[in-house]
């Protein structure tokens, strides 16, 4: 049958990028504790089209996506690009997976376990090639204002907050570390499970702990600047207010090399 997509076009405009996106997709993910987690992400695909190409080939796309046979790491995510540069004659590539990733954490008096959920995106590309990829988690986390402590007679108002860690890394950086770091930066901890014994020590730590979002972003990025797997981060902290109908942030980007 005739290839449509190979036409010769005469418009003399490249596209950056042309590809699919919005896909659900069954992968599995390294997991510190159990090796692997299965889960399900949103994927995008996509390459660089030449000016003189028509079209590309949208069915490739999912072909390459197949061959992973579901295991989706940093390790082999060079080689699905690879592999989507030589299926669709390009000499740039790029692929993005978001996914929700669960961690077990154990509430801090009565140690009962419960499962958190993390949102995790790889976001890679290849480009005549060299190969970068940028992992980001967003974490969920507590900010007690420091300000609203110390004007109060009693009490201070505190909310829930979401940090965001984008890295490059050298070397293997877990997930959970990531998350460990997340929690370190925060007044206090989220868990999915607590009991008053519980729910009594994150209130009381959260007071003892006061922090603006600036407070968290900056020691993320102390954090990290100590980090030698980590190459490059970006850093934000958003604080859902609970008696202001905004919310407020503050973000951090550096380059280590």
């Amino acid at each position: 049958m005739k290839d449509v997509q190979s036409e010769q076009d005469t418009r003399n405009v490249p596209i950056d990028r042309v590809g699919i996106s919005g896909i659900s997709w069954p992968i599995q993910v390294l997991d510190r504790e159990s090796g692997f987690q299965d889960t399900v992400a949103e994927v995008s695909l996509s390459v660089a089209l030449p000016k003189d190409y028509r079209g590309t080939h949208m069915s490739r796309f999912i072909e390459v996506l197949a061959a992973q046979e579901r295991r989706v790491t940093l390790a082999n995510m060079e080689g699905l690009l690879s592999m989507l540069c030589e299926r669709q004659k390009a000499d740039e590539s790029h692929a993005e997976f978001e996914f929700p990733y669960f961690i077990t954490k154990a509430a801090p008096v009565s140690a009962l376990k419960g499962r958190l959920r993390y949102d995790v995106r790889f976001d890679s590309s290849l480009i005549r090639g060299k190969f970068d990829v940028v992992t980001e988690l967003t974490a969920p986390i507590q900010t007690l204002c420091p300000c609203s402590k110390e004007i109060s007679d009693f009490g201070a108002h505190n909310q829930r907050a979401h940090a965001v860690i984008a890295v490059r890394m050298n070397a293997m950086v877990w997930v959970e570390e990531l998350a460990e770091i997340a929690d370190m930066c925060a007044s206090a901890p989220i868990y999915s499970i607590l009991k008053r014994e519980d729910e009594k020590a994150v209130t009381e730590r959260a007071y003892t702990n006061p922090r603006f979002v600036e407070d968290c972003v900056r020691e993320l990025a102390l954090k990290l600047d100590k980090e030698d797997r980590i190459d490059w981060f970006r850093v934000s902290v958003t604080s859902h207010e609970s008696i202001h109908n905004h919310d407020a942030f503050a973000s951090v980007e550096r380059s280590k090399r």
